[in-house]
Order: structure tokens, then sequence, then C-alpha cells
């Protein structure tokens, strides 16, 4: 491969994802006929190098043969969430140094008056500086240099590893964040320095701080973890740049990822909704609810259009905004390995404690002893024992009946069948009430979409969920428990800038408004062409953030090419406003507050047919049975034919109940619903579609 063209259909390309429990392998061997080699690992908590390293020895494909490693990794997003991050200090203007904790006032319970909330920069590490912007970026006060220079030196005698340089409406003008981080660069000992605008260009001092803090904070943790995998992989031969998956579902470079470490946060979740949007593009289904299920989580995500929903308004927990665009994903922690109880007042409840990778659940034989929805599941026959991975010492199905009858049905006044099947239904509600949040709470209807399931647990409740939901059909693609992993080779390259206006429409300056997309076009660009894999066509989107004057909400209407006068954004909003909330307000006038522009390198298109080796398909349905086992479907067991999803036929349809079976998920057809395949192998699932 020459490096700087980047990978051709010719080349050896690898995915890896990390994930809470397994890391996931996909490697496409372009000079073999595309020939597919996966691979799925417990993931190493420890060193996620390792277990990345693991996952491409598993395929025994020599490393230094790789042409192009793409990788998506929960490092930063682990680290924001479990509150592992780097110490850092904050530079701010004189009278702002509580703006991280005071936020938007809101609370982190719904009800009650009592919470917890721990700001991401200590207070005392939270230093201020004379200097103030008017919001227009005048200069009201100079900025204090020899403040800046003493404020940097405290810092550094506190022992923090980054810093951030936030202003007050830097936005508007950014001379004084750029004149500090010039000073602080002549003390600091490192790269590690974060300026607000710089990553986020946006009004809104919380927000904006919130990120800038993100940013900072998690840094030298990707950079460590980046400088790992980079030895790992260059003992072992591989000499070539490796990219990093971003939240916002495109990919960069993994010498320039760091600089801006905050867009890696949902870097996993992001990756398997770009495979979905291109798995259903090549099925015919442009409007998807995906959903990821896990060992550890459940993620779901709106694609309409073949186009996933992105939004820069993410806050992964309370307080915690990071106002970079991200494919929006909504979690709940419901995923294969999560624990079930009872509770005091005798309720089943399910997650969002997690039994994680170790020990891992029962059915494992790692150590576990409590109940998970994966441990349900076998319990109920819809996994084989035989068939789990990565499994230490298999525990028998009587073991784990004896633990659901005790810690679960005892106090539920249940047998451990019932029991299970408790657990199975608490789950699905949860994860129902996760799709309902990306789908009718934003005005869609979920009857308009097809289900997308994948992950290694979610192909056994799609059926169950799509039924709960109306979703006519489910789409279940070739490789379910890879799909995150197979995101992360179909990804294009990805660059999103935002910069704020916030004008009213009606005075607005069209000249100017242009000149900021085109600029904003023009520095995407750049970094498309500065990258080290070669897009085949640039595709550039622009977006504009909008309210009604007055309003604090803000709603993001997608911009046609070419320009855009007063009168055709004023008319965009207001159709994107109903659309949205079904109200129609023609005497209030709205308001442009950011402009977005995104600029996304087309990679070339992947046959995906390969997923599942077509040599290995039996010539019909009956030859691809493994077994008849009893399964429980509501309430009772029911003698269920299973097969082996590798050997379907390609033109294979059959009405449930029936099981399918392969190396990295199991799929539950119930009674009443009808299955089919495509030409890519995917299964498709019309519920309530069984022949009479």
């Amino acid at each position: 491969m020459d490096e700087k063209n980047g990978a051709s259909s010719e080349s050896v390309v690898a995915g890896v994802d990390v994930g809470g429990t397994f890391t996931d392998l996909i490697l496409i061997d372009g000079a073999s006929g595309g020939k597919v080699h996966l691979a799925k690992t417990p993931t190493t908590l420890d060193n996620q190098a390792f277990g990345v390293i693991r996952a491409i020895e598993a395929t025994s494909f020599p490393i230094s043969d790789i042409d192009l490693l793409v990788h998506g990794t929960t490092t930063t997003t682990n680290a924001v969430l479990e509150r592992r991050l780097a110490r850092t200090g904050m530079i701010t203007t004189a009278g702002f140094r509580d703006v991280l904790e005071l936020g938007r006032r809101t609370r982190p319970q719904p009800y009650g008056m009592t919470g917890v909330f721990v700001p991401l920069i200590q207070r005392n590490l939270r230093l201020e500086v004379s200097e103030r912007l008017e919001a227009t970026g005048t200069v009201r006060t100079p900025l204090d240099e020899e403040g800046v220079r003493a404020a940097v030196r405290q810092l550094l005698d506190a022992g923090c590893e980054s810093l951030v340089i936030h202003f007050l409406h830097a936005y508007a003008n950014p001379a004084h964040e750029l004149r500090a981080a010039e000073i602080a660069a002549e003390i600091w000992p490192n790269d590690h320095v974060t300026m607000g605008h710089a990553l986020l260009s946006e009004a809104r001092e919380f927000e904006r701080g919130v990120t800038a803090a993100v940013n900072a904070s998690v840094q030298p943790i990707l950079k460590r973890y980046v400088e790992r995998l980079r030895h790992e992989l260059q003992t072992r031969g591989y000499r070539r740049e490796f990219l990093i998956m971003n939240g916002n579902g495109g990919m960069i470079s993994a010498a320039r990822v760091t600089r801006e470490a905050a867009k890696t946060v949902m870097s996993g979740p992001a990756s398997g909704v770009m495979a979905a949007a291109y798995t259903g593009r090549r099925a015919g289904f442009d409007n998807l609810v995906t959903y990821d299920m896990g060992g550890t989580s459940t993620d779901v995500a709106l694609i309409r259009g073949a186009r996933p929903a992105v939004s820069n308004e993410i806050e992964i927990e309370y307080a915690m905004p990071i106002h970079v665009p991200m494919v929006d994903v909504h979690t709940v922690g419901a995923g294969g390995g999560s624990i079930a109880r009872v509770d005091d007042a005798g309720l089943l409840q399910v997650g969002p404690e997690s039994a994680g990778a170790t020990p891992g659940p029962i059915c494992y034989g790692r150590g576990g002893v409590e109940p998970t929805i994966s441990d349900a599941n076998l319990l109920l026959g819809r996994l084989n024992a035989k068939k789990l991975l990565s499994v230490a010492n298999a525990a028998s199905v009587r073991d784990i009946g004896v633990i659901f009858a005790d810690r679960l049905g005892r106090r539920l006044g249940v047998d451990a069948v019932s029991a299970a099947g408790a657990v199975l239904t608490i789950a699905n509600m949860k994860m129902a009430g996760a799709i309902r949040m990306v789908s009718i709470a934003k005005g869609n209807d979920p009857r308009d979409f097809a289900l997308f399931a994948f992950g290694g647990a979610g192909p056994l409740h799609a059926a169950a969920l799509a039924r709960e939901l109306g979703i006519p059909r489910v789409l279940i693609p070739a490789r379910p428990g890879i799909t995150n992993a197979l995101g992360c080779v179909v990804a294009d390259l990805r660059h999103d800038f935002v910069r704020t206006v916030n004008q009213p429409v009606a005075g607005l300056d069209e000249a100017a408004m242009q000149a900021i997309l085109a600029a904003q076009a023009a520095d995407g660009m750049a970094l498309i062409d500065a990258e080290v894999v070669k897009p085949q066509s640039v595709q550039v989107l622009h977006s504009a953030d909008m309210q009604f004057v007055g309003q604090t909400h803000l709603l993001n209407v997608p911009l046609p090419s070419g320009t855009v006068d007063r009168a055709t954004l004023q008319a965009l909003f207001e159709q994107a406003y109903f659309a949205r909330f079904k109200v129609e307000l023609p005497e209030i006038r709205a308001s442009l507050v950011n402009l977005n522009t995104s600029v996304i390198g087309l990679r070339a298109p992947l046959d995906l047919s390969t997923l599942i080796d077509p040599a290995g398909r039996a010539a019909d349905l009956a030859s691809a049975l493994n077994e008849v086992r009893p399964v429980w479907f509501d309430g009772a067991f029911i003698d269920t034919p299973v097969y082996a999803r590798e050997r379907l036929p390609l033109d294979a349809s059959l009405d449930g109940p029936a099981i399918l079976e392969q190396m990295d998920a199991t799929t539950v057809l119930p009674p009443g619903d009808r299955l089919e395949t495509d030409a890519d192998g995917n299964l498709i699932i019309t519920i309530g579609g069984a022949t009479a």
C-alpha cells in the first residue's frame, strides 16, 4: 500500500472495537479476494492495548501484513464515566471560576432536594486572571499577562498535568485565549493545553468550559494509550499509522487524535451506528432504529435517510455536557451481564450493575455468582452453553437454576424458570424505554422504521422489542457481535465545525453567514487532505442551530447547498420546528445561534456478502439444522429447531419458533414471526408475518 494514498481495494484492513466485555476484530484481506477474519477476545481492562493485540493474533494473520488498522476505543469514555482523569487546572476570567460548578442550576435527581455533583476540575485548581471581553468581542479589560504566568506556575506546582484556558466570550474574539496559550507554552512541560474556543467556538460558557475540561482531563490518558498501542503494534511489525474512531462516526489519524481527545468520547457506540447505516443502505432500509446490546449496556440511536442523527448537545452524565458533534446515542444499563436482584421493596430490578468481563455472568464459569440476563437466556434454552465464548469452567443449567431460585425466585414467590422469564421482561422494558427516547420522544413513529439489532446479545431480544414497540421489521446483520468493529472498517473521514452567530434571522448579514460556512468547509478540506487515508470523494454538509427568539432550546436545521437567504432560513426553521413539535408559531421570529459544517471524506465501498463465507452455506434449510431443543416462549417451553446461521442458504425463509446460532451472536425467532435472508446474509424478520 502507498501510505500517502491510503488503503485500496487490494489492501488488508482491520477494524477493532474495544467493548466493556469483549474486544472485537474484523479483518478483510483484499489481496485474497475479500477473505474475512474474525476474532472476539476478552477485553483487558488494565491495558486495552493488550486486548487489541490478542484479537489480532487470534486471527493468525501477520500484523506486519496489515495495511490499515482502524480502532474504536472506550478509553476516554470510561475515564470520564469512572472519573479516572488526569489532574487538570483551569485559568479563567476573573469572577467566573465557579461556572463549571454552577452550571444550569439543574438537579441531579428530578425529585427530591438533595444530590451530589463533583466538578471535573476542583475549585482550588480553577484560577482567575484579570481580562474581559464583551459579547461582541470588544476588549473591556486587557489580559493580565503576568497574572497568566503566575497562574500557570501555581498549577504546575499543584501537580497539574493538563491545562484549560477558558475566557468569557472567547468565541467572539479568541485573542486573549491565544495569547494566554502562548504564555503557557513557555512554561508548560507538555502540549496538553486546551483553549476553549479552539475546541468549541460556541456561546454558553458552561458548556464550552465543560467540553474543554473533558478534553484536557482525558488528553494524557488517551495519549498514553495511543503510545502503548503504537509500541505494541510496532514491536510486532506494524509500521504504518493507525486511525481512531471519533464520536461523530468519522475517524482521524492516531497522531492527531489527542489534540481533540474529547471527540473520541462515545467512539465505540458511534462505530456501530455507522455500520448500521452502511448495512441498512445496502439492504434497502434507510430508516433504522439501531439497537446494540452488549455485555454491559445497550445503546440505541436513530438513522433517517441512511444518515445517523448527530447532536452537539450530548450530556453523558449529570452536568457533563460535551458540546462537540457526536452520533446521538442513548445508553441504558442493560446488557448481557446486567445483574438481576430483588430490592428491599420486593421488586425485581435488572441493572445497571453489571458482572462485566470479570467475573462475568455465572455461565462464563469465571466465578460469577449473581444472576444476569445472559444466565436467564441460558436457563430458558435460548442460549447454548456449549456455544458461549471465553468460558473458563462452564456452569451447568441446573446450578444456574439453583441460584435463580435462591436469589430471585424465593423472594418473588416463583420458581427459577419464572424468575428468569421475569428478568427478560424487565430487561426488555428498559430497552424499549431507551428506544422510545430516540424515536417517539423526538417526534418519530417507530412504525416508520426497522429495528437494526446487533451486539452479542441484541438478536436475542430484538423480535420481542419490535413487537412491544410496534416496529414491523427487524434487520440483523451478518455479524451482529462484530458490527462495531465493522463500523471501524466502513467509516469515513470526518471533521465537524461550529461557530456561534447568535443573531435574529431578520437582521442577519447573509454575506457573513456564507463566509463562515465557506471558511469551515475550507478548514475541513485541509484536514481531510492531511489524513493518511485518502477518500474517493468529499462531501460537505451545512446546518444551523436555531431557536425562536426568547427560547433556549436549540433545533438543528440542515441547510441546502448554495446560498441561503434570510427568508429561506426562516422557512426552513419553521418547517423543522413543526416537524418536531407539530406547532406553528408564525408570529415569532427565528434566531440563528450556530452555524455547523461537516466535511466527510467518503471511502471506497465494501462488499458485505463475504462476512459469512459463501462456501460454508448449506444447499437447503434442513442441512443447516443443528438440533431441536426446548425453548421458553411466553410462559411455556416449546420444542424449537436450532440452526447454524453460517450454513443458512441465502434464499432461506422460515417461521418461528427458531434459534439461529453463530460464532458471535444468537438470534431468537419467536412463534408467529417470519425470517428471510438477503444477498448480504442479513436476516430480515417480519413481526407477525408467519404464514398461516
